[in-house]
């Protein structure tokens, strides 16, 4: 593809959200530029699990994770600090698949319609109705609209002076994948003092296992080792998981600084799509169908008033807004009560009592954090 540099749009950061959004705009004849950091395909913390709600709308991108391998879930397991567990379906189901192999399979599809810059973008300034974007490498792109899918955290957020940044962020999360005998239809989620870790099959038939804890509970340790034994393991099925499981990777990957609180779906009239607009709690299970869902909510909004000939930067931002805060916010808002739940010891345990004696609660509570089938 011949180089430019002006565009329509250009998109920081290239996980599902920015990926997912390269693809949407450029089917539909946008230009543009899709800046990441990292070259495809690597490995990212993330559970790797994925709700079906996104399917139909990944098959009308011409997308089939199936194709690559991933595995159907249908069953849930979730486990006190003791192992004591409850199961449930999943009133929608979903798949399991690496990052990996998922923002691969979806780089595939963009590579001959998208300007992929491999960069890190170190500022981004808004005049005179257009954006102007310079590089480490001291590129300088101009756009109409600019997109911001670069993830959790990112120096961007200091340059722009978001709020979240000004808070405090005490969390880390690991992830890695193992040799395990696990079944490949469930996604299982197990509780430990100070954080819980979730484990799924993925396309490789590796099983993914990524936790989330507070630093409080993690800095006791020397290190992922012994936090792993000492602490993780007193839940027996996480005892057995570290016991028997075989790492595949040289040593796991770690993230840390994760922030939970409210974020604006559009900054500085930059409309942030996936992690970057909103963090819902990984024992959701939620974050990459919610990713791709932003994707197309911001695309439909984006052509819809696009293609007209007079149309008005604020409208767009506005219906952006509101429609990411429909979708969304009752999700997060979910995510966050039950992490305070299980995150104290008593309502925990109140919690599990009463799941166990009303089993048509966890599917419930599953539904919450979930969104409807996209049509």
């Amino acid at each position: 593809m011949a180089k430019m540099n002006k565009w329509d749009v250009i998109i920081i950061g290239g996980g599902l959200a920015g990926l997912t959004t390269a693809l949407h705009l450029a089917n539909n004849n946008c230009a543009v530029c899709l800046i990441e950091k990292n070259e495809y395909p690597n490995h990212k913390v993330c559970g790797e699990y994925v709700s079906n709600e996104i399917l139909p709308y990944l098959k009308t991108l011409g997308v089939n994770p199936f194709s690559v391998g991933a595995k159907k879930i249908s069953q849930f397991k979730i486990t006190e600090v003791d192992g004591n567990s409850i199961a449930a379906s999943l009133p929608l189901g979903g798949f399991g698949i690496s990052r990996y192999t998922f923002d691969d399979l979806l780089y595939s599809a963009i590579k001959s319609k998208v300007q992929v810059l491999l960069d890190t973008v170190e500022t981004v300034n808004f005049k005179e109705n257009h954006f102007k974007i310079t590089t480490k490498t001291k590129q300088i792109l101009t756009a109409d609209f600019v997109v911001g899918a670069y993830g959790k955290r990112s120096n961007l957020d200091s340059f722009l002076n978001r709020k979240f940044m000004r808070q405090s962020s005490p969390w880390l999360a690991v992830k890695a994948h193992y040799n395990y005998d696990f079944p490949e239809d469930t996604v299982a989620l197990h509780n430990f003092n100070g954080g819980y870790c979730g484990l799924s099959k993925t396309e490789s038939n590796a099983v993914n296992a990524c936790y989330l804890t507070t630093f409080k509970s993690f800095k006791k340790y020397k290190n992922i080792d012994d936090f792993q034994k000492l602490e993780m393991s007193k839940n027996p099925c996480l005892h057995n998981f570290f016991t028997r499981a075989t790492p595949l990777f040289k040593k796991p990957l770690t993230i840390s600084q994760i922030a939970f609180h409210k974020k604006n779906p559009v900054e500085n009239h930059i409309f942030m799509v996936g992690d970057s607009a909103g963090l819902i709690h990984p024992l959701c299970g939620n974050g990459m169908a919610m990713a791709i869902k932003s994707a197309k909510i911001f695309s439909e909004i984006f052509l819809k008033y696009y293609r007209k000939n007079n149309f008005n930067r604020r409208d767009i931002e506005i219906a952006y807004a509101k429609c990411w805060k429909r979708e969304f916010e009752s999700r997060l808002t979910a995510g966050r009560t039950i992490q305070r739940i299980l995150m104290n010891p008593v309502a925990s345990k109140i919690g599990f009592a009463a799941a166990k004696a009303l089993p048509q609660l966890l599917p419930l509570i599953i539904k919450k954090t979930h969104g409807k089938t996209i049509t």
